[in-house]
């Protein structure tokens, strides 16, 4: 299949599962904060939208298949991505010329 098939076709299968919306594409959460039944246990893994949600999850599960990889991210700001690019690769010691 062509990437440009992939593209459009990956992750648009409807939800079908019990309590699942039968939605063909892939609505935006647009929500900043989620409901919990108890302190502490965010629902289905949601707590702020910063940190997750589940149009991100949708959004890096189709970059991570269109380029075959395991694990595909997003992040909520630019800057947020450049930190964390920053800090995974450099080192105590190591200087950025921007």
């Amino acid at each position: 299949m062509k990437f440009e098939t992939r593209a459009i076709h990956i992750g648009e299968e409807p939800n079908l599962k019990e309590g699942g919306t039968g939605d063909v594409a892939m609505p935006i959460h647009l929500a900043s904060t989620f409901a919990r039944k108890e302190v502490g246990t965010p629902t289905a893994g949601y707590e702020y939208s910063r940190t997750d949600n589940p149009t991100r999850k949708a959004l890096q599960a189709r970059l991570a298949a269109l380029e075959g990889a395991d694990y595909g991210l997003a992040f909520a700001s630019g800057l947020a991505a450049e930190t964390t690019l920053f800090l995974s690769i450099l080192s105590s010691g190591n200087h950025v010329v921007a």
